[in-house]
């Protein structure tokens, strides 16, 4: 079911699979939560063969400046059952960290040379080791002056609409969002209230190979070894300390061996065939942006021009979510499917119902009920009204899909997305009441300005058409069935000033 052929990876391939002992795993800290991830996921996830569009040797210089401009790194775009995806790297790990003390110049150098022991290591690949460094607004509090200082005032790029905003702003509680801003939102399963988080950085790992994962963060914690070698741990342990760390997934049909394997009882409503835990894929090339539109020089919503020093830089949005999928497969707890278990329900909560992009199969249940494979397809800005006025719906039902009302904001004047998704499964115990494992969704995105992501994410839950037009709340969308636990937005700089930006100006 792997989106790739498996086959062995040759020697010239430079990836190693390490496993880091148990005294690694122990004394990781804030990283240990993602090794154990890793190591629950990776027996049943397998590592694709791919044939790259572009190949380095990990030199600085000849990587991207767009940090997470890895596109043409990886496979090239197929076609699966007429649909165009791009499955980007099988794991993901957000490595989040609150610094002790301002950096210094030294700090600058240390972690500079730290990211290029780790590209040198691992091939700038997904075979090797994909790495990204996004920075919160403490950590710009935290330089002469802070967000009115001289280096952040003059180099941070602000919004056209309103020249007095920063393209960094903090996250916000989203409507459905468990939290004091709203009240009277619960959640059925769980309902934990969010946390807007206050991390100075962000590490964002990606990789085909757990293992390569599971090395860095060892190496990251003070293992001195990496790829195999002798290599000393950068002294960090006085600088900052890892606050948390979330392992994702995304592979074809690794969401249904994960519920196999863990005895979920919706498991066998789980297409064997996505990468998501929902059941339908999510890496259609026309739902997501490319990496150059998105930077703060490459879309007219801020003031950087080229040659600025954040040009090719963009915000990236982190969430972590629980996910309530006993509720979205509508399955009691003996496995047995209710009234709204059916996928041509689950599929207008997804999508749409002006009309519904699949009526599934005969059986509506069994792995999944119908396709996972569908065309994300912009049907303009106000389809989302159209189904909460019932316009061209079955039966004329009011109803609010996801996709549609993501698209209310979610794209330019083109019709083309201005946003670079990279959420994906997850299957951990972090922020669950009972202390047990949940499926969930790690979600990040990159945005041209905080202000985009958060009217996106406003649009997305849609409560004002809900409101205005009747649309009952099991029928409106997927934000019943998800409960956001943390969120926070980040800066993502330029390669060229990934390592602590704007320290060598103070």
């Amino acid at each position: 079911m792997d989106e790739f052929p498996r086959t062995p990876l040759p020697p010239s391939a430079a990836v190693r699979q390490p496993h880091p002992g148990r005294r690694q795993v122990l004394h990781a800290g804030g990283l240990a939560a993602a090794i154990a991830a890793l190591e629950l996921v990776k027996h049943s996830s397998t590592i694709p063969t791919r044939v790259p569009l572009a190949v380095t040797d990990g030199a600085s210089s000849s990587l991207p400046d767009i940090q997470f401009d890895i596109g043409s790194y990886l496979a090239p775009v197929q076609t699966i059952d007429g649909v165009q995806v791009q499955f980007g790297p099988v794991h993901t790990v957000f490595a989040t960290a609150r610094l002790l003390r301002t950096p210094t110049r030294a700090d600058q150098r240390t972690l500079r040379q730290a990211l290029a022991a780790i590209e040198t290591a691992y091939p700038f690949t997904p075979a090797g080791l994909f790495t990204f460094v996004a920075y919160g607004l403490p950590y710009f509090r935290r330089l002469p002056g802070g967000l009115t200082g001289p280096q952040v005032f003059v180099t941070m790029p602000r919004l056209i609409s309103d020249v007095r905003r920063y393209v960094l702003e903090e996250a916000v509680p989203g409507p459905t969002d468990v939290s004091p801003a709203n009240p009277g939102i619960t959640k059925q399963r769980f309902d934990v209230p969010v946390v807007i988080e206050g991390n100075d950085l962000l590490f964002t790992f990606r990789s085909d190979n757990a293992g390569n994962i599971q090395d860095v963060l060892a190496w990251l914690s003070g293992s001195n070894s990496l790829a195999g070698t002798p290599v000393p741990s950068p002294a960090l342990s006085r600088l900052l300390t890892f606050t948390s760390s979330r392992a994702m997934f995304a592979q074809r049909g690794l969401p249904r061996k994960v519920a196999d394997d863990n005895g979920l009882v919706f498991a066998f409503m789980v297409n064997p065939d996505s990468p998501m835990w929902m059941g339908f894929v999510d890496q259609q090339t026309a739902g997501s942006s490319a990496a150059a539109p998105i930077t703060f020089q490459g879309t007219e919503l801020t003031t950087a021009l080229p040659g600025d020093y954040f040009d090719n830089g963009s915000v990236q949005h982190l969430s972590h979510v629980i996910m309530d999928l006993q509720q979205f497969y509508d399955v009691d707890d003996n496995g047995v499917p209710g009234s709204d278990a059916d996928y041509t329900e689950r599929v207008q909560y997804m999508f749409r119902s002006t009309p519904p992009p699949s009526l599934g199969y005969p059986d509506q249940f069994t792995d999944g009920g119908g396709p996972a494979f569908l065309q994300n397809t912009f049907q303009g800005t106000s389809d989302a009204l159209a189904g909460a006025r019932g316009v061209g719906t079955p039966g004329g039902e009011h109803r609010l899909g996801h996709l549609s009302t993501l698209q209310r904001s979610s794209r330019d004047r083109n019709g083309k997305p201005l946003h670079l998704r990279m959420d994906g499964p997850g299957f951990d115990a972090m922020d669950v009441p009972d202390g047990s494992n949940q499926p969930k969704l790690q979600f990040t995105a990159f945005v041209p300005t905080a202000d985009f992501f958060t009217t996106m994410r406003r649009n997305q839950a849609s409560l004002d058409l809900a409101q205005a037009n009747n649309v009952p709340a099991s029928d409106n969308g997927l934000e019943r069935f998800m409960t956001a636990t943390r969120r926070q937005n980040f800066l993502v700089p330029p390669r060229r000033h990934r390592a602590f930006p704007l320290i060598e100006l103070t």
